[in-house]
C-alpha cells in the first residue's frame, strides 16, 4: 500500500505477518517506509504516520518528494535504454567468447553493478548506462566469467584477463562510480 502524504510524499506501507509493531525506515529511493503488522488497517497506518511525524523528521534522512519523482522518471528512462542495450551487449560478448547463460535480468540495486547466479542468470544494473562503455563492458565480461567460476579465484581472474587485459584498471576506475541513481 502507498499513502500519499503532503509532507513526506509517497509513503510505502508494508504489511508483515511477523511484525509486532510499527517500524519506520527509508527506502533506497529516499521514500519513507512503514512496516506494520499484517492485521493493521489502512486507517491505523495513517494514524501511526500522523502521530510520529516529529520522530520521523528528526531521525530519518528523507528526500524531498519532488526529488523522488525526478528520480523515478530518471530510472524509467534509464530502464528503457538499458532494455535496448544491455541484453544485446551481453549476448554479443557471450557469442564472441563462447558463453551460454539462461537469462538476463535487469535490476536497480544500489550496491552492485551485476551478479551471476548458479542457475546461469546474469543480472545487470541499469546504472551501467551511466558508465563509459569500456567499464560497462568490463562488468559484463566479469559476470560472464562467473558462469565458469562462481568465485573470485585466480582462475576466475585469469579468465577475465583473457577477455579484458586492462581489467585491473577498469576495476579501479569503476570504484569511483556508484550503481545507484
Amino acid at each position: 500500500m502507498v499513502i500519499k502524504d503532503k509532507e513526506f510524499g509517497e509513503v510505502i506501507v508494508r504489511k508483515n505477518a511477523l511484525s509486532r509493531g510499527v517500524k519506520f525506515s527509508v527506502s533506497t529511493s529516499g521514500r519513507l517506509m512503514m512496516s506494520v503488522p499484517k492485521y493493521t488497517s489502512d486507517f491505523l497506518a495513517k494514524r501511526f504516520l500522523n502521530s510520529n511525524r516529529d520522530v520521523i523528521r528528526k531521525k530519518l534522512p528523507l528526500k524531498n518528494p519532488n526529488e523522488q519523482r525526478a528520480r523515478d522518471y530518471q530510472k524509467k528512462i534509464m530502464m528503457k535504454k538499458a532494455k535496448e542495450y544491455l541484453p544485446y551487449r551481453l549476448e554479443y560478448f557471450a557469442k564472441l567468447y563462447g558463453y551460454t547463460y539462461d537469462k538476463c535480468r535487469l535490476s536497480h540495486a544500489n550496491t552492485r553493478w551485476g551478479s551471476c547466479s548458479s542457475n546461469k542468470t546474469i543480472s545487470l544494473n541499469i546504472g551501467l548506462m551511466k558508465l563509459p562503455p569500456k567499464l560497462s563492458d568490463y562488468v559484463i565480461l566479469h559476470e560472464l566469467a562467473h558462469l565458469n567460476h562462481m568465485d573470485h579465484s585466480k582462475s576466475f581472474w585469469a579468465e577475465v584477463h583473457k577477455h579484458d587485459p586492462n581489467y585491473k584498471y577498469h576495476e579501479k576506475v569503476l570504484k569511483k562510480y556508484s550503481p545507484g541513481l
